[in-house]
């Protein structure tokens, strides 16, 4: 069973990087079965949406990293329940767009030193042990500063005219989370995939290349 998962911060270009790989997996003929988190048209994200949307305030910490990590562990529980299992058991290969490694990113931000490191032991015996979600086999880490994380997001706002969630807005926090994920990626043993060269992003087809060298043998 391969379960892939792609990772990054906002505006890091993983859901690039994530159709790059669909698409590349989808020339070849090659089986396999997509997911994305969360899923924000199903009913399993309704308190994760009100968390974003600033229900239960407006600043990520007003949220704890436990009580916020459960909402979008509930998401994944009900996706893997009704929409992969059946595939993963069938050892089928599964792409994720995002998974419990997000929780680690988003809400480990919120913890420092010690308590974040506990945080870590917690979420993988949470969501892995006593929620029975799969593991990974391999997760792909979009490595990008924040200054030019920050700018791809403004950008991607300005061309499709949303409106960025609290997760995005403060920029202390995005910082907080490019720490939390530098530190998930040495704990957990995550492929960080640089993203950026000379200050500036490399080019999208540059980075996937490196990204089917790691995958090799695994698609």
């Amino acid at each position: 069973m391969s379960l892939i998962v792609l990772e990054g911060i906002d505006g890091s270009g993983k859901s690039t990087q994530f159709q790059l790989l669909c698409d590349h997996l989808d020339k070849f003929g090659r089986s396999y079965t997509r997911i994305r988190f969360p899923q924000y048209d199903k009913p399993s994200s309704a308190l994760l949406r009100m968390y974003l949307d600033g229900a239960f305030g407006t600043d990520p910490n007003e949220v704890n990293a436990y009580a916020a990590s459960t909402f979008y562990a509930v998401d994944r529980y009900a996706s893997y329940k009704n929409t992969w299992s059946d595939a993963y058991l069938r050892d089928d290969l599964i792409l994720a767009d995002r998974y419990t490694t997000s929780n680690a990113v988003h809400q480990g931000s919120k913890l420092q030193g010690e308590a974040r490191q506990a945080f870590f032991q917690w979420l993988d015996d949470f969501e892995h042990q006593k929620m029975e979600l799969p593991r990974p086999n391999i997760v792909l880490y979009m490595d990008v500063p924040i200054e030019l994380a920050v700018q791809n997001m403004r950008m991607r706002e300005a061309n499709t005219g949303t409106t960025p969630d609290i997760h995005e807005t403060g920029i202390t926090y995005l910082k907080q989370c490019l720490d939390a994920a530098q530190e998930a990626a040495d704990f957990f043993g995550w492929h960080k995939v640089p993203c950026t060269e000379d200050g500036q992003m490399r080019d999208a087809m540059a980075i996937h290349q490196e990204i089917l060298q790691i995958l090799q043998g695994t698609l």
